[in-house]
């Protein structure tokens, strides 16, 4: 039977104009003293003076309406478990990067991947995402999983030819099984079609070929056919170290962002995750190359997760540049905290920094990043924004909250300083999946038992794993000294 809810007299809703934005094709509005009203799983009104039948009828007095959160990029299945572990830690001799030393040390055993997912998925909900997109390996009850949440999840299955490993802290070699990767792509078309079929409606896939330097060029095009014959996304880790960048030019004479191109997958419907190290990054010399003139012509996106990087001192250069140039850009979380609007925070931080100047990466187009703009890059038009015909996705915010406090302008008070401690509901799909502030469908002190029992077997094969046989406390120590 249908059913009709309606929150009336909302204090702020984030509406959708469709002729605004600097451009014309549709911008976020402020909306006072308006209503939202759903039926079922989507909006039938949103601005002032709803006069239908409605079956429920909240109060929106004193609430912020905005639409739902979208992560682009997150590795729920793992990132968790590295929480205490890796925050300072990069290989001086590969770039500064994580990826190569440390990312095979510190892999938690497969039966950790649904604790470590359903904690990520819980901080995710706390801070206002409704739909995430999750890079993950392929693995059995992995939609059913996800769909116990209450989430929107976009399961991208990741595969690979070839797994890379030091064997000296300062090289990297690729151990090539392209069997392997092409029976990896065959249970990820499975999956996809699993979540496509989930009677949810709130599951859906995309296509994940791993990193462009552990695909061959025909995993990476069947892949990218595959993405265009399903009318969905395909999403692969490009541009985003130096020692990637390095590889690329020494097997093709070609940048990352140059072969992808060469491939025919450079184009609208892939998402490229990091997209950091183009030609022009002040890292790198390469003059003879235009990535970023071949990324703004190809209507091929970018997943920017700048938390992940910024620790380890790299950065996009720079977020406002991309999307001042029209290239499709949304936010991910990546790594852990999965806390989105921290996230959305450290992006315009990293962007002004980058650029150096305090007009670049604004609130306006961070926010459009999170919301419409991460919809545009999934393929999506029902998610990412308040309008009638859209999905019933969206956060109520406390606007008495006392770090909402003074309250001018209510999404720089959110994100600038009260973050997800104001969020008190969250709806997906018609649904309320968070009641002030508590996420109802996981039992988050059972997860984290059970992401600490896992972390302590992943630390105490460290010695084993690692190329040079350090202990933990050898390859991250402690901020201060341990004394029992």
């Amino acid at each position: 039977m249908s059913r009709t809810t309606v929150i009336k007299n909302c204090d702020w809703v984030i509406g959708w104009d469709p002729e605004g934005g600097s451009e014309g094709t549709g911008g976020h509005v402020y909306l006072k003293g308006a209503d939202i009203a759903f039926r079922d799983h989507e909006l039938i009104h949103v601005g002032k003076g709803f006069e239908g039948e409605a079956d429920v009828t909240l109060d929106g007095a004193g609430k912020m309406i905005l639409p739902g959160f979208i992560d682009v990029h997150s590795h729920p299945a793992s990132e968790p478990g590295n929480k205490g572990l890796n925050e300072e830690l990069g290989s001086p001799k590969l770039g500064q990067s994580s990826l190569y030393e440390y990312m095979p040390v510190f892999r938690m055993l497969p039966e950790g991947a649904s604790p470590a997912m359903r904690f990520a998925i819980h901080e995710m909900l706390k801070s206002g995402v409704t739909t995430y997109c999750d890079l993950s390996m392929a693995r059995d009850g992995w939609v059913e999983d996800v769909a116990s949440t209450g989430i929107r999840g976009v399961l991208c299955p990741m595969y690979r030819s070839a797994a890379w490993t030091t064997k000296d802290g300062h090289s990297v070699v690729y151990d090539w099984d392209e069997a392997a990767g092409e029976r990896a792509m065959e249970r990820a078309i499975a999956t996809i079609d699993e979540a496509d079929a989930h009677p949810s409606g709130r599951m859906s896939g995309m296509m994940g070929p791993s990193q462009i330097d552990t695909c061959t060029a025909e995993l990476i095009q069947a892949s990218h056919k595959e993405a265009m014959d399903r009318g969905i996304t395909m999403h692969i880790h490009a541009a985003q170290s130096v020692v990637e960048f390095n590889e690329m030019t020494r097997r093709h004479g070609m940048t990352p962002i140059e072969w992808l191109d060469d491939l025919g997958v450079l184009t609208d419907g892939t998402i490229v995750a990091h997209g950091i190290f183009l030609n022009d990054h002040p890292w790198l010399h390469w003059p003879q190359a235009n990535d970023f003139g071949r990324l703004v012509a190809s209507g091929a996106g970018v997943a920017h997760c700048p938390n992940v990087f910024w620790r380890r001192g790299i950065a996009l250069n720079h977020v406002g540049r991309y999307m001042d140039a029209g290239i499709p850009l949304g936010l991910g979380t990546d790594t852990f905290p999965h806390n989105f609007i921290h996230e959305m925070e450290v992006a315009m931080i990293a962007g002004r920094l980058m650029a150096g100047d305090f007009t670049n990466a604004t609130t306006e187009q961070i926010f459009y990043a999170a919301t419409a703009g991460a919809a545009r890059l999934i393929g999506r038009d029902d998610i990412g924004r308040l309008e009638a015909g859209c999905k019933a996705d969206f956060t109520v915010v406390d606007c008495g909250h006392p770090y909402m406090q003074p309250l001018r302008d209510p999404i720089r008070s959110l994100i600038y300083s009260a973050g997800d401690r104001a969020v008190e509901d969250v709806w997906v799909h018609g649904q309320k999946v968070v009641s002030k502030g508590e996420v109802e469908s996981i039992d988050v002190a059972d997860v984290s038992a059970k992401l600490n029992a896992f972390q302590e077997i992943t630390i105490s094969g460290v010695r084993q794993r690692d190329w040079a046989g350090r202990d933990i406390d050898t390859m991250t120590p402690m901020v201060f000294e341990k004394r029992e």
